[in-house]
């Protein structure tokens, strides 16, 4: 009774008795939100004045400094204040203090002082409190009404909206700065507040199941995504550049719908129906190489959701990030996974959990690179009750598979190496992410520099290097260019060749950045250098070496990095929640974490040549190897934390290969110069003749594997992806003897690299290794990414090409035009597959010249492209003069009856032509009646495909007739 009575008339006293519970309560969890939430109360009060709040909330002053501040001008305020503030404590934190601080002479509630008729400036004061709670969860809307009424700009916009601000925060901002706009910038967000409440009301008539908790925590899950993906992530946020400004559409493939290849998809159509191979699971894989922009694609996905202007079917979404969840070592249930990694619900987690359980097919999981949790896919271990504990991974993987939260849609993105059987049968659909399309280029160069001279000169760069081109339909090679734009202009035409060749002079960039004398770097910036990469190439190789890309300060401090190391730029502060009391980092990317790494396997003198023989290993003779048997092994123990060899058996092979890649760039005979500034060449020299070893034995070992041919085939090599991979990697050593010798080997007439993730930088490497085979072969690249880039990085090797197989790989008419420029003049070049490619009328000229031209041209196959009438008409131009042609494909177009007429008429007295296909063309009874002359008339047709076109029955009669008069026609269809 004592300390009720003390309360009722001496608050001041009581304020510096329990000083210590107060400063705990307010500031208990760290988190700055009960702090705030009592000075908005004290502000709408006017108890607290704006100068007293910015001497109460000094930034980067500690929480607990923060809040003894408050309370010391509380008290010296006087009691009324100190009794304001008691009753403020209550509403933030009724349970925290005990009934005794709130009896007797305080009120339960503050009773806000009443103004007759306020402004709205003065309303914003006044209810800032609710104003708080109510803008929290739609800052995005509130911003767009203040952009379209001219009171905000974008920059103001960004200001508000750094991810570094909590939703309440950022709503805190934008009142304030609401204010200093004045009268009318305050009576827009009190409208629109206004709109908003009346519209969840709305929304809650609509759907009785969302209750007013569940609908706030939608909107401050909304909030939270929309924070995390307003700017850019990838690259280290690159200097927080907005998504919205610098996103740029990357080309997309549904592997099971060919028809569909290409297309421009919205999220929408990517997680529905279309393209499905499992009606019944749940989970779409993006799948994409090392820096194709899966990671900015899913982080544009959410942006989207965010802002309401993609899958609003979807009420909740959670992101998850497959690198953060590999630091979380405790077991957790399904409601733990999604609150504590994601958002966490205010009030009513039962309730809205429960509603997840109830309502599965209203919400959406994104997991953000797969191929980077340390754990493999595992089948073994089933739940399927959400309230059960597990580790994280086994969660993921039942998540994924549906044993848990079944109907939930899963989006996951990984590198296509790590999806095996075991998860594919757990897929509703599988879609491709395959960088940049050449216009996707032009539009990231444009939109990454504001100066549009400038982009211009970067473009035109671009266009006189090929290679360099090629390498730019990777977006993470795209922004490098981008970023290095200087140096790329100041290096002169053609120099870059290489993926390492771009990597260096991002090096470069970086230390020239960072240097203090802003001049050209000379000769010996990388010995200058040299601690810097040493000390983050060890972290980045022991990372490498066992799934590690996430770095504590003593890991970092084990390798000898120091704070100037990480000033360069290469690392960047972690995100991840679960090191939430301690500082971490990762790097800018995964591709320069393995070029670091690449770079400490060659200049460290504690790296021996075993360690290189290592990186070179073939993923068959892993498998045979003993699991003690570890990469660690090949390192000077006494410099290698154990962590590494106690784990360096879950090193992934992807990352391995492109460390491996890098390595045989860095060997090159370029840059032996470099590394003797920087160690000792004689260990360089030997590390690159075991690189040069380890290359020749791979090519050996897949030669070795080539089957001896059926009676009466050609001797066929069926290329798996390890083998692209051992080309890519003779071509950055750029040593032509070791692909003159690799190729001398071969002994095959048809290269068989179908499926092969085969892109314009593979067929760069493609060309500079088969153009030193002995014999012609014939080259089959079906169902890959080589475009018109790669067309033209292909063809320094068409002289040994006798046929070449191009089915599905988004070629143009320009593509087209380059290739036969090449091989007209070419004798071995006799045959050519283009099935369902983008190619119209305008490649049919080119064609028609390559067959007047060329008397000894076999096969051409054009089957599902976009050629019409006029470019039968243009191909029968150059029908009329070939006495060569065997095979003529153009089924799927849309040639027509002109179209059938015009080629029946050139080939009616062919003594070549073997087997035509007309098939789905719209081709009606005129044109069969034309065909029917080619078969009366010619002495070599043996098969006609007329299938699927508008023929009746007077067609049919005269293709019967025909048949009466030629005995060599086998089947007409």
């Amino acid at each position: 009774m004592g300390a009720d009575i003390m309360m009722a008339c001496l608050p001041q006293e009581l304020l510096l008795k329990r000083r210590a519970e107060i400063l705990h309560a307010l500031c208990s969890g760290g988190s700055v939100e009960h702090l705030e939430r009592v000075i908005d109360m004290l502000l709408a009060q006017g108890e607290l004045g704006w100068e007293d709040c910015q001497n109460v909330l000094v930034p980067g002053r500690a929480l607990y400094s923060n809040a003894r501040q408050l309370l010391d001008l509380v008290y010296t305020k006087g009691a009324d204040s100190c009794e304001l503030f008691f009753n403020a404590v209550k509403q933030v934190l009724p349970e925290a203090l005990g009934d005794a601080f709130f009896l007797s002479g305080c009120h339960s509630t503050l009773d806000y002082k009443e103004k007759p008729q306020r402004t709205s400036t003065e309303e914003l004061l006044t209810q800032r409190p609710d104003l708080v709670l109510k803008l929290q969860g739609c800052i995005d809307g509130a911003l767009r009404v203040l952009v379209e009424s001219g009171h905000f700009s974008s920059t103001d916009c960004d200001g508000i909206q750094l991810p570094i601000y909590t939703p309440s925060q950022q709503a805190r901002r934008l009142l304030d700065h609401v204010r200093s706009k004045g009268e009318s910038a305050s009576l827009v967000v009190l409208q629109y507040v206004q709109q908003s409440l009346e519209s969840e009301s709305s929304l809650e008539q609509t759907n009785p199941s969302l209750t007013k908790e569940f609908v706030k925590y939608q909107k401050k899950l909304r909030s939270s995504v929309s924070a995390q993906s307003r700017f850019l992530s990838t690259y280290g946020g690159t200097s927080h550049m907005p998504l919205d400004d610098i996103y740029t559409e990357v080309q997309m493939e549904l592997p099971n719908n060919s028809a569909d290849n290409y297309k421009s998809m919205g999220f929408e159509e990517i997680i529905g129906p279309v393209g499905s191979v499992n009606d019944d699971a749940d989970t779409v894989l993006a799948s994409g190489e090392a820096g194709s922009g899966k990671s900015t694609w899913l982080q544009r996905l959410h942006l989207l959701w965010s802002q309401g202007k993609a899958l609003q079917d979807f009420l909740l979404l959670f992101p998850f990030s497959c690198r953060r969840l590999n630091s979380e070592q405790r077991d957790l249930s399904v409601q733990e996974l999604l609150f504590q990694h994601c958002c966490w619900p205010d009030r009513g987690q039962e309730e809205i959990f429960q509603f997840i359980l109830d309502h599965p097919h209203l919400v959406l999981f994104t997991f953000d690179g797969l191929d980077e949790l340390k754990q493999s896919f595992a089948d073994e271990h089933r739940i399927c009750c959400p309230s059960q504990r597990a580790p994280v991974d086994v969660l993921l993987f039942n998540l994924i598979q549906g044993s848990l939260m079944k109907g939930v849609r899963k989006v996951v993105t990984s590198r296509p190496e790590a999806v095996g059987p075991a998860l594919k049968k757990h897929l509703h659909k599988e879609i491709h992410l395959k960088g940049f399309s050449l216009s996707g280029i032009d539009c990231f160069v444009r939109k990454h520099h504001s100066d549009p001279n400038e982009a211009a000169k970067v473009l035109e760069s671009l266009q006189a290097n090929t290679a360099l081109l090629g390498l730019c339909h990777s977006p993470v090679l795209c922004w490098i260019v981008s970023q290095c734009h200087k140096e790329l202009l100041g290096c002169g035409e053609g120099s870059l060749q290489t993926i390492t060749d771009v990597y260096l002079m991002i090096l470069q960039h970086f230390f020239q950045h960072h240097s203090t004398v802003k001049s050209a770097m000379g000769v010996n910036w990388l010995q200058e250098n040299l601690g810097t990469v040493l000390h983050l190439g060890q972290l980045a190789f022991e990372g490498i070496s066992n799934s590690s890309y996430i770095f504590s300060v003593t890991d970092m401090e084990t390798c000898g990095v120091t704070e100037s190391d990480i000033c360069m730029g290469f690392l960047i502060q972690s995100k991840d929640m679960s090191l939430a009391n301690s500082k971490c980092y990762e790097f800018l990317h995964i591709t320069l974490q393995c070029f670091l790494a690449a770079l400490f396997a060659i200049l460290s003198r504690n790296t021996g040549c075993s360690a290189i023989s290592k990186l070179f290993e073939l993923q068959e003779m892993k498998k045979k190897r003993l699991r003690g048997t570890c990469f660690g092994a090949c390192l000077n123990s006494t410099n290698i934390p154990n962590i590494v060899k106690e784990h360096s058996t879950m090193a992934e092979t992807p990352n391995l290969q492109i460390t491996a890649t890098f390595v045989s760039g860095l060997l090159s005979q370029r840059y032996q110069k470099l590394w003797v500034q920087c160690s000792s060449s004689v260990l360089v020299e030997k590390k690159t003749k075991q690189a040069e070893k380890c290359l020749s034995k791979g090519m050996q070992q897949h030669f070795r594997s080539i089957p001896q041919p059926v009676q009466g085939e050609k001797k066929s090599m069926h290329a798996m992806p390890e083998f692209v991979w051992l080309i890519k990697c003779i071509y950055e050593m750029q040593n032509s003897r070791l692909a003159k010798d690799a190729m001398s080997k071969l002994e095959a007439e048809h290269l068989k690299l179908t499926y092969c993730n085969i892109g314009p930088v593979e067929c760069t490497a493609l060309a500079y290794v088969l153009q030193h085979l002995k014999n012609p072969v014939g080259i089959q690249l079906d169902n890959n990414s080589v475009g018109d880039v790669g067309v033209e990085q292909l063809l320094p090797c068409m002289h040994i090409c006798n046929s070449l197989y191009l089915r599905n790989n988004n070629i143009t008419d320009e593509g087209i035009h380059k290739l036969i420029d090449k091989v007209i003049h070419l004798q071995n070049f006799q045959k050519i597959a283009l099935f369902n490619n983008r190619l119209t009328d305008a490649c049919t000229k080119h064609f028609s010249y390559l067959l007047k031209t060329r008397q000894n041209f076999l096969s051409l196959r054009l089957g599902n492209n976009n050629i019409t009438a006029e470019g039968a008409k243009q191909l029968a131009e150059g029908l009329k003069f070939n006495r060569s042609l065997q095979y003529l494909g153009l089924w799927g177009n849309k040639i027509g009856n002109e179209g059938a007429e015009a080629l029946a008429n050139a080939l009616q007295n062919s003594e070549s032509i073997v087997w035509l296909s007309l098939v789905g063309n719209g081709v009606g009874s005129a044109g069969a009646c034309a065909m029917s002359n080619i078969i009366r008339n010619s002495t070599s047709l043996e098969e006609l495909w007329l299938t699927e076109n508008c023929i009746t029955r007077t067609g049919v009669e005269s293709l019967t007739q025909a048949l009466k008069h030629n005995h060599h026609v086998k089947s007409v269809w």
